[in-house]
C-alpha cells in the first residue's frame, strides 16, 4: 500500500524555510543599515562628480533636414515626352531611397564636408598623424546621422557645438547629395547621347552608301519605278506587237491586190521593220528590267528602313539632349535644416540620476560582499604557498 504523506512534517519544513528566508532578508537589511553612511557618502560623491563632469561636457545642437527621394522618371526622356504609356512617378521607390542614403554616406560627400567645414581643425585632430583621415571620419559620423521615417522620408541630422554650423552642415550634406545624384544621371544620359551620336553617324553613312548603290543599280538596269515602269513596258510591248501584227496583215492584203504602189508597200515594210526593232528593244528593256527589279526593290526597302531608323534615332537624340539640358529634382525637400534653439545633449539631469543609481547599486553589492568576507584572513590566503 502507498504511504500517506506526512502533512505535519511538510508544513514544518515550509515554516522553517520561510523563517530562513526572513532571517536572510533581515540580515541583508541589517547590514545595509549598518553601512548606510558609506552608501550615502558614495551616492553623494557620485552625484557631485557626475554634476561636475556633466557641466564640463561640451554642449551639442542637432539640426535636421527632411526630404524625399525623387523618382528617376523625372529625368527620363521616355516619360517626359510620353513614349511610355504609364504615369510619371514623382516620388522615389525603395531603390531610389537606398541610392540617396548610399550617396549621402559616400566618401565623396564626406570629403566635401571635411574640406568645406575644415573638420580637422573643428574636431581638433592632428593632421600630422597617419591615422588623421580615419579619426576625422570617425568623429564626423559620430555627429552625422541618416535615417528613414515610417513615411519613407529621409532625415539627415548633424550635431555641432554651434547651432548655425549644424544647420549649415546638414543643408550642405543634403545639397551635395542632390548634386551627385544629378551628376550621375547626367553621366548616364551623356553615355546614351554618345551612343545615339555614333548610331546617327553610322546611319548617315549607311544611307549615303545605300543611295549610291541604288542609283548605280537604277542606272545600270534602267529601273526607276518598279510598278509604273513594269506596267509601261508591258503595255508598250503589247501595243508594238499589235501594231506589228496589223501592219503584217495589211501588207499581205496589199501584196494580194497587186495594184498597190511600190512606195506604199515600201513604207509599210519600213513600218514593220521599225516595229520589230521596237519590239526587240522593248524585250531587251524588259529583260534588263526583270534582272534589276529585285535588286532595286531590296535596296529601296533597305533605304526606307535605314532612313526611318535614322529619323527615329535623331528624334530620340533630340529628346535625350532636351532632357540632358533640362533641370530636374533628385530630392523633394520637405524641411530645410535650421539652427536649433534647444541643445540635443548632454542631458545633465539624466547623467546625474543614472550615476547616482549606478553608484547606489554598486555600493550595495560592495557592502554585502565586504560584510560576507570581512572575517577572512586575506593575508594568510595571499601568503599561502
Amino acid at each position: 500500500m502507498r504511504e500517506k504523506p506526512d502533512n505535519h512534517n511538510m508544513a514544518k519544513k515550509r515554516e522553517e524555510a520561510g523563517d530562513s528566508i526572513q532571517e536572510n532578508i533581515l540580515g541583508v537589511l541589517e547590514t545595509l543599515f549598518r553601512y548606510k553612511k558609506a552608501i550615502l557618502y558614495t551616492c553623494g560623491a557620485a552625484a557631485v562628480i557626475s554634476i561636475v563632469v556633466s557641466l564640463l561636457l561640451p554642449v551639442y545642437y542637432k539640426s535636421t533636414s527632411v526630404f524625399y527621394a525623387a523618382s528617376t522618371d523625372l529625368a527620363s526622356p521616355e516619360r517626359i515626352f510620353g513614349n511610355v504609356n504609364a504615369a510619371i512617378e514623382y516620388y522615389g521607390q525603395p531603390e531610389d531611397i537606398d541610392r540617396v542614403i548610399t550617396i549621402a554616406e559616400s566618401n565623396e560627400v564626406t570629403d566635401y564636408m571635411i574640406d568645406r567645414f575644415d573638420l580637422y581643425d573643428r574636431y581638433d585632430i592632428d593632421t600630422t598623424s597617419a591615422r588623421a583621415p580615419y579619426y576625422v571620419r570617425l568623429a564626423y559620423f559620430d555627429l552625422y546621422d541618416l535615417s528613414q521615417t515610417k513615411y519613407d522620408a529621409i532625415q539627415l541630422s548633424v550635431e555641432d557645438e554651434d547651432p548655425k554650423v549644424a544647420a549649415e552642415m546638414a543643408n550642405a550634406a543634403r545639397n551635395k547629395t542632390a548634386e551627385i545624384l544629378v551628376r550621375l544621371i547626367k553621366e548616364s544620359q551623356d553615355q546614351t547621347l554618345s551612343a545615339y551620336r555614333t548610331s546617327i553617324e553610322e546611319g548617315e553613312k549607311n544611307v549615303i552608301v545605300i543611295n549610291d548603290s541604288l542609283q548605280r543599280t537604277r542606272n545600270r538596269f534602267k529601273v526607276y519605278n518598279t510598278v509604273s515602269q513594269s506596267e509601261g513596258i508591258s503595255n508598250a510591248l503589247q501595243k508594238a506587237r499589235s501594231k506589228l501584227l496589223m501592219n503584217e496583215i495589211e501588207l499581205e492584203e496589199m501584196q494580194k491586190q497587186g495594184n498597190v504602189p511600190r512606195d506604199t508597200i515600201r513604207r509599210r515594210n519600213a513600218i514593220i521593220a521599225g516595229t520589230r526593232y521596237q519590239i526587240d528593244e522593248l524585250n531587251k528593256d524588259l529583260d534588263l528590267f526583270n534582272q534589276g527589279m529585285a535588286q532595286v526593290d531590296y535596296l529601296t526597302t533597305l533605304q526606307e528602313e535605314t532612313s526611318q531608323q535614322l529619323s527615329e534615332d535623331k528624334q530620340l537624340y533630340k529628346n535625350y539632349l532636351a532632357a540632358y539640358n533640362s533641370t530636374f529634382p533628385t530630392l523633394h525637400v520637405v524641411e530645410n535644416a535650421r539652427p536649433p534653439i534647444i541643445k540635443s545633449r548632454p542631458i545633465r539631469w539624466l547623467i546625474v540620476v543614472a550615476s547616482v543609481i549606478i553608484a547606489f547599486i554598486l555600493s550595495i553589492f560592495a557592502v554585502l560582499l565586504f560584510d560576507q568576507y570581512k572575517d577572512i584572513d586575506w593575508k594568510k590566503i595571499v601568503n599561502a604557498r
